[in-house]
Protein backbone atom coordinates (compact mmCIF):
# COMPACT_ATOMS: atom_id res chain seq x y z
CA UNK A 1 0.00 0.00 0.00
CA UNK A 2 1.69 2.63 -1.31
CA UNK A 3 2.16 6.34 1.15
CA UNK A 4 -1.03 8.25 -0.41
CA UNK A 5 -3.44 5.28 -0.16
CA UNK A 6 -2.92 4.98 3.52
CA UNK A 7 -3.28 8.42 4.32
CA UNK A 8 -6.83 8.26 2.89
CA UNK A 9 -7.76 5.71 4.55
CA UNK A 10 -6.59 7.29 7.75
CA UNK A 11 -8.58 11.17 6.46
CA UNK A 12 -11.42 8.93 5.75
CA UNK A 13 -11.86 7.56 9.09
CA UNK A 14 -11.21 10.50 10.89
CA UNK A 15 -14.43 11.55 11.15
CA UNK A 16 -15.71 7.77 12.44
CA UNK A 17 -12.98 8.31 15.45
CA UNK A 18 -14.26 11.48 16.35
CA UNK A 19 -17.45 10.30 18.02
CA UNK A 20 -15.03 7.68 20.25
CA UNK A 21 -12.58 10.63 21.02
CA UNK A 22 -15.40 12.65 22.60
CA UNK A 23 -17.03 9.37 24.69
CA UNK A 24 -13.39 8.50 26.10
CA UNK A 25 -12.20 12.29 26.67
CA UNK A 26 -15.92 13.97 27.54
CA UNK A 27 -14.63 16.82 26.55
CA UNK A 28 -14.12 18.46 22.86
CA UNK A 29 -10.55 20.18 23.26
CA UNK A 30 -9.06 17.11 24.56
CA UNK A 31 -11.22 14.68 22.19
CA UNK A 32 -9.23 16.63 19.29
CA UNK A 33 -5.76 16.39 20.79
CA UNK A 34 -6.39 12.28 21.25
CA UNK A 35 -7.52 12.58 17.50
CA UNK A 36 -4.42 14.26 16.50
CA UNK A 37 -1.65 12.22 18.52
CA UNK A 38 -3.47 9.18 17.32
CA UNK A 39 -3.56 10.10 13.51
CA UNK A 40 0.17 11.22 14.67
CA UNK A 41 1.12 7.57 16.19
CA UNK A 42 -0.82 5.92 13.11
CA UNK A 43 1.65 7.49 10.69
CA UNK A 44 4.87 7.01 12.69
CA UNK A 45 3.70 3.50 12.87
CA UNK A 46 2.20 2.84 9.61
CA UNK A 47 4.96 -0.49 8.38
CA UNK A 48 2.62 -1.89 11.40
CA UNK A 49 -0.37 -1.68 9.88
CA UNK A 50 -0.97 -4.88 7.69
CA UNK A 51 -3.02 -3.85 4.50
CA UNK A 52 -6.52 -5.37 4.59
CA UNK A 53 -7.10 -5.49 8.31
CA UNK A 54 -10.21 -3.06 9.57
CA UNK A 55 -8.06 0.18 9.72
CA UNK A 56 -11.05 1.96 12.07
CA UNK A 57 -10.05 -1.18 15.27
CA UNK A 58 -6.49 -0.63 14.52
CA UNK A 59 -6.89 3.13 15.17
CA UNK A 60 -9.62 2.50 18.08
CA UNK A 61 -6.81 0.64 19.41
CA UNK A 62 -4.04 2.95 19.42
CA UNK A 63 -6.83 6.02 20.51
CA UNK A 64 -7.47 4.14 23.31
CA UNK A 65 -4.06 2.88 24.21
CA UNK A 66 -2.86 6.56 24.24
CA UNK A 67 -5.95 7.53 26.48
CA UNK A 68 -5.38 4.80 28.63
CA UNK A 69 -1.58 5.88 29.19
CA UNK A 70 -2.21 9.67 29.44
CA UNK A 71 -4.95 8.93 32.60
CA UNK A 72 -2.40 7.03 34.29
CA UNK A 73 0.80 9.71 33.51
CA UNK A 74 -1.75 12.37 35.01
CA UNK A 75 -3.11 9.79 37.71
CA UNK A 76 0.34 9.22 38.87
CA UNK A 77 1.18 13.41 38.66
CA UNK A 78 -1.37 14.49 40.67
CA UNK A 79 -0.43 11.80 43.12
CA UNK A 80 2.99 13.82 42.73
CA UNK A 81 2.20 16.86 43.38
CA UNK A 82 -1.14 16.70 45.68
CA UNK A 83 2.19 15.57 47.81
CA UNK A 84 4.27 18.63 47.11
CA UNK A 85 1.08 20.93 47.41
CA UNK A 86 -0.01 19.78 50.85
CA UNK A 87 3.83 19.90 52.15
CA UNK A 88 3.79 23.42 50.90
CA UNK A 89 1.48 24.91 52.52
CA UNK A 90 2.31 22.70 56.24
CA UNK A 91 5.30 24.21 56.15
CA UNK A 92 4.18 27.92 54.48
CA UNK A 93 1.92 28.25 57.79
CA UNK A 94 4.83 27.14 60.02
CA UNK A 95 6.63 30.20 62.04
CA UNK A 96 10.26 30.13 60.75
CA UNK A 97 11.56 29.24 64.15
CA UNK A 98 9.65 27.22 66.76
CA UNK A 99 7.84 28.98 69.73
CA UNK A 100 10.22 27.10 72.86
CA UNK A 101 8.13 28.70 75.37
CA UNK A 102 5.08 27.67 73.52
CA UNK A 103 5.76 24.04 73.61
CA UNK A 104 7.20 24.23 76.94
CA UNK A 105 3.98 25.74 78.48
CA UNK A 106 1.87 23.02 75.95
CA UNK A 107 4.13 20.06 77.69
CA UNK A 108 3.47 21.37 81.12
CA UNK A 109 0.11 21.52 80.55
CA UNK A 110 -0.20 18.15 79.09
CA UNK A 111 1.77 16.24 81.35
CA UNK A 112 -0.34 17.94 84.38
CA UNK A 113 -3.53 16.81 82.70
CA UNK A 114 -1.90 13.11 82.50
CA UNK A 115 -0.73 13.35 86.31
CA UNK A 116 -4.16 14.33 87.30
CA UNK A 117 -5.78 11.06 85.60
CA UNK A 118 -6.93 8.47 88.25
CA UNK A 119 -3.80 5.96 88.33
CA UNK A 120 -5.90 3.09 87.03
CA UNK A 121 -5.28 5.01 83.26
CA UNK A 122 -2.54 6.92 84.10
CA UNK A 123 0.11 3.88 84.39
CA UNK A 124 -1.15 2.12 81.37
CA UNK A 125 -1.10 5.60 79.25
CA UNK A 126 2.12 6.23 80.26
CA UNK A 127 3.38 2.89 79.21
CA UNK A 128 1.81 2.98 75.79
CA UNK A 129 2.95 6.52 75.57
CA UNK A 130 6.96 4.78 76.49
CA UNK A 131 6.68 2.72 73.32
CA UNK A 132 5.49 -0.70 75.28
CA UNK A 133 2.82 -2.44 73.10
CA UNK A 134 -0.63 -3.42 74.45
CA UNK A 135 0.30 -7.02 75.40
CA UNK A 136 3.84 -6.27 77.16
CA UNK A 137 1.13 -3.57 79.30
CA UNK A 138 -1.38 -6.52 80.09
CA UNK A 139 1.68 -8.66 80.82
CA UNK A 140 3.51 -6.05 83.51
CA UNK A 141 0.34 -5.15 84.98
CA UNK A 142 -0.93 -8.96 84.82
CA UNK A 143 -4.80 -7.62 83.40
CA UNK A 144 -6.19 -8.65 80.34
CA UNK A 145 -5.15 -6.96 77.27
CA UNK A 146 -8.77 -5.94 76.43
CA UNK A 147 -8.80 -3.83 79.74
CA UNK A 148 -5.50 -2.07 79.03
CA UNK A 149 -6.39 -0.91 75.30
CA UNK A 150 -9.96 0.10 77.16
CA UNK A 151 -8.17 2.52 80.01
CA UNK A 152 -5.57 4.08 77.20
CA UNK A 153 -8.71 4.94 74.89
CA UNK A 154 -10.35 5.93 78.11
CA UNK A 155 -6.89 8.21 78.92
CA UNK A 156 -7.07 9.44 75.38
CA UNK A 157 -10.63 10.19 75.77
CA UNK A 158 -10.59 12.11 79.45
CA UNK A 159 -7.08 14.08 77.74
CA UNK A 160 -8.82 15.03 74.77
CA UNK A 161 -11.55 16.49 76.85
CA UNK A 162 -9.61 17.99 79.02
CA UNK A 163 -6.55 19.95 77.21
CA UNK A 164 -7.67 22.62 74.68
CA UNK A 165 -6.24 22.87 71.61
Amino acid sequence: MSTIEFNQLLIGNTDKLRPYAITLTRDGEEAKDLLHETMYRALANREKYSEGTNIQAWLSTIMRNIFINSYRRKVREKKIFARDHGDFQRHYYEPATPNLAESRVGNKEIQAQIESLPEIFRIPFRLYFEGYQYQEIADMMDTALGTIKSRIHLARKFLKERISR
